[in-house]
């Protein structure tokens, strides 16, 4: 394995000592002097001292309720909420800005599409094996609610596709048909790091008159996300892995279908008016938007998304094709490390989730190992445990980068694997 200086790999953030210097938490020590190396941004990313200012300026000076008080705090509040609006719209290349629909979170975002999309016995609706639990359940339920079919594409594990999706084999040509009504699935792997063919995926969905939603929560992140090229028709992420606050997520889809699909919940705000006998509703995006909305979290994603244009999301993408080719080049040369996914020959086809097992050691002694040294990783089944399942294992070590690891901290990570053999005595 080479040895570069922390900052110093072709195709690393420029002036990437200068970024991490904007992320006030890695600057911090652990217990024993030892400074911190996140390697757990898949779980959620740090932030940004903008991000942080952004946050605070709002709430010691702006803070009101939005869209109904008539005072000055009232009016700036508003126009800071749809602001950020506006900013996740730019970041999204959305072809409107009522297109953008805020919600506590991706689960919350997929939930609302699953719970609004008219589904009825003969129907069926596609996902994939390698799904976060948040873009299975709530299309089990709702195929148990409608009586639809649930199906699925198979996650391949051997071989030079292991990791991917088997989109072409004889089972997988029947998957989608005439009677599909929507194809679901994530842009990245929060487990795998597999970076699927979306294009491909809404194309097909679009042939039989379906409608494609994608899970975008580890794309966000580290990609260029542009709606229009995708080609897709409804798109979810998370502010947290986004540079951004927790309690802030994006539903985002094209408006004419926004606007045929009934409210997920009822409130304030997003009603037109209210009798005793009925109510009308609100357009796209207040529709979805019932009673106060997270305001100042609003505010910090609008901040992070105008970060990360500002760094430019292909540089940072170029970021995470180098840190995780660094790490994938670390990780085998540690006897009895598996990775699950992808390997070193695609680092352009992976986003930066490694997720791997050590023979003869249980993922959390692992990580409680790993974190004795200051290297924060996650242990468990990440949310997918079907794709665990299709590999055989219960559950995995899963380290993630993101625009501020060095090849340093890849390097301490390494390190503390082979730490992590000779404690547990593995020769």
């Amino acid at each position: 394995m080479s040895t570069p200086t922390a900052f110093t790999l072709p195709g690393l953030l420029p002036e990437l000592e200068v970024v991490r210097k904007d992320f006030p938490i890695l600057e911090r020590t652990l217990p024993g002097d030892r400074s911190l190396v996140y390697l757990d941004s898949a779980n959620t990313s740090q932030k940004p001292q903008c991000v942080i200012d952004a946050m605070v300026d709002h709430l010691e000076r702006h803070n009101a309720n939005i869209a109904r008080a008539m005072h000055q705090l009232g009016a700036e509040s508003t126009e800071a909420f749809e602001q950020a609006r506006a900013d996740v719209a730019a970041f999204l290349n959305a072809p409107r800005v009522e297109e953008v629909v805020f919600t506590k979170n991706a689960t919350e975002a997929l939930n609302l599409v699953a719970n609004t999309v008219h589904l009825q016995p003969g129907d069926n609706v596609v996902i994939t094996e390698m799904e976060h639990h948040s873009n299975i359940v709530p299309w089990q339920l709702a195929c148990e609610r409608s009586g639809a079919e649930l199906r699925w594409f198979d996650l391949q594990t051997e071989g030079e596709d292991a990791g991917r999706l088997d989109l072409a084999g004889g089972d997988a040509r029947g998957v989608i048909d005439e009677n599909t009504k929507v194809v679901a699935f994530t842009w990245v792997s929060n487990m795998l790091g597999t970076v699927n063919p979306v294009r491909e995926l809404a194309d097909r969905a679009r042939a039989v008159g379906a409608i494609s939603v994608v899970d975008a929560s580890q794309a966000a992140p580290q990609l260029p996300v542009d709606v229009q090229e995708a080609g897709v028709d409804l798109l979810a992420f998370t502010g947290h892995k986004v540079c951004g606050p927790t309690g802030i997520g994006v539903l985002w889809g094209r408006y004419d279908l926004l606007a045929a699909l009934p409210p997920f919940l009822g409130g304030g705000e997003m009603i037109e008016t209210v009798r005793m006998e009925r109510s009308t509703f609100a357009a796209p995006p207040q529709r979805f938007e019932a009673g106060t909305p997270p305001i100042v979290e609003a505010v910090g994603l609008g901040a992070a998304v105008r970060y990360l244009g500002d760094l430019g999301l292909e540089n940072v993408r170029r970021h995470e094709e180098a840190i995780t080719r660094y790490a994938l080049e670390g990780l085998a040369t540690v006897p009895g490390l598996r990775v699950l996914g992808p390997g070193i020959d695609a680092p352009e086809g992976r986003g930066g989730a490694i997720a791997f097992e050590l023979d003869g050691v249980h993922p959390h002694d692992i990580a409680q190992v790993l974190d004795s040294r200051g290297v924060a990783v996650r242990a468990g089944h990440h949310c997918a445990k079907p794709a665990h399942a299709r590999y055989g294992v219960q559950s995995s070590t899963r380290m993630s980068s993101y625009l501020y690891t060095t090849p340093s901290e890849i390097d301490a990570l390494v390190e503390g694997l082979e730490y992590t053999r000779s404690y547990f005595k593995l020769g």
